[in-house]
């Protein structure tokens, strides 16, 4: 792939090149793919998140469903509007926590959105790795806040709060969570790692996968010599902090994945991982390092008992076109544009399109939500009445 890039861009690459190798050298010549992975994206000053990039919209590496339209946002307020009158109505705060919020379009969106709905909320926090979208955030919601002349109180959190009471929300991030590769051979599972060959990052086999961390579908299926895949232990372990924190409330994410059936089919011979650079998808994760973004798809299964264990009430899990056609995503589209008029509802029609159609982003990606102790706060109701999660898939 021919690629144009400055030599400071260049140089950025190479030293985070030169501190994984470096990793490798001291950890015995092999370190775990998810320590690559971790480096890659997170590295203090040089990861992907860590370092200033331009990594949204059309000059940067991806887009994402908020990017597209502030119709997403308006179209998740219809599930999050009752859930958070239940919390006024017993005079408790109202707040929502945002994970990774990009660029704030998202907290725009809903909070635009509640607001012409004339609902107040109190809070809309987030928590953000990345330095240069946290600034992003900042300058973009604050002049939402001030054109609505909301009362609504921003802060940019380090943590997520233990006994959280509201809404949590997660746009495409537990797919950049690192994972660990594995590599099935002489029928038995292996770690796939990195290691070093003339200095060169390249994939090397490393010892034999525990059984007890093998999914069932890993352990019940014949799969061909060589079949790639990767296990999710971090992105588990951050699900299941997420729903201990959770005390009361919903949690609700969107990002592209399978159940466990699918994410390990026995055709998937090459797993899910990528890594995307300014909009082109490129199957070696090792190259440029600090300025790629590497993602893989969420198995949703593991992700569901993961919230389970930490006394999750209810899982569920739709494709994206069928939450947002649910949570009335067509009807607030005909409110704020006119049919009648090319001019201003082709824009419309056209993000329409990539958010709900199966060949963009309609069935790819998921709706996941789950519960905590919210029966009480929905004045009679459970979550299935929520618009977005009516009659969905519940696991």
């Amino acid at each position: 792939m021919d690629i144009t890039l400055t030599s400071l861009e260049t140089e950025h690459s190479e030293l985070l090149r030169a501190k994984i190798s470096s990793q490798i050298t001291s950890e015995g010549g092999w370190i775990p793919f998810s320590r690559y992975m971790e480096m890659a994206l997170y590295e203090p000053a040089m990861g992907y998140y860590s370092a200033g990039a331009h990594k949204l919209g059309s000059g940067g590496d991806f887009t994402t469903a908020p990017e597209l339209s502030p119709l997403f946002g308006a179209a998740i307020c219809s599930t999050l509007l009752p859930v958070l009158e239940g919390f006024k109505a017993q005079g408790l705060p109202t707040q929502i926590l945002e994970f990774g919020a990009g660029t704030g379009k998202l907290a725009s969106s809903i909070l635009t959105r509640l607001h012409d709905l004339d609902f107040r909320l109190d809070r809309y926090d987030i928590i953000e790795i990345s330095p240069d979208l946290a600034q992003r955030q900042k300058e973009h919601i604050s002049k939402t806040v001030d054109q609505l002349n909301s009362s609504t109180q921003c802060d940019w959190l380090k943590a997520l709060p233990q006994n959280f009471k509201g809404v949590i929300l997660a746009n495409e991030v537990i797919d950049a969570i690192p994972c660990d590769a594995i590599v099935y051979q002489n029928g038995f599972w292996y770690w796939h790692g990195v290691a070093l060959n003339e200095g060169k990052l390249i994939w090397k086999t490393g010892s034999p996968v525990e059984q007890d961390l093998l999914p069932e579908s890993l352990l019940s299926c014949d799969f061909s010599e060589g079949y790639v895949t990767e296990l999710h232990a971090p992105a588990n372990d951050w699900m299941r902090q997420v729903a201990r924190n959770l005390d009361a409330g919903l949690f609700l994410t969107f990002d592209y994945g399978f159940p466990e059936g699918e994410y390990y089919h026995p055709q998937r011979l090459e797993g899910t991982l990528m890594a995307h650079h300014r909009h082109h998808a490129i199957q070696d994760p090792f190259y440029l390092p600090g300025l790629c973004d590497l993602t893989t798809h969420v198995e949703w299964s593991q992700i569901a008992r993961s919230a389970l264990t930490e006394n999750a009430d209810d899982v569920y899990l739709t494709n994206q076109a069928a939450y947002l056609l649910d949570a009335g995503i067509g009807d607030i589209a005909l409110e704020i544009g006119d049919p009648s008029n090319p001019e201003t509802f082709l824009p419309i029609s056209n993000s329409l399109q990539k958010l709900l159609s199966e060949a963009e982003m309609g069935e790819l990606f998921k709706a996941f939500a789950f519960s905590k102790n919210l029966d009480s706060l929905l004045l009679g109701h459970t979550i299935e009445d929520l618009p977005g999660l009516r009659g969905r898939n519940r696991l």
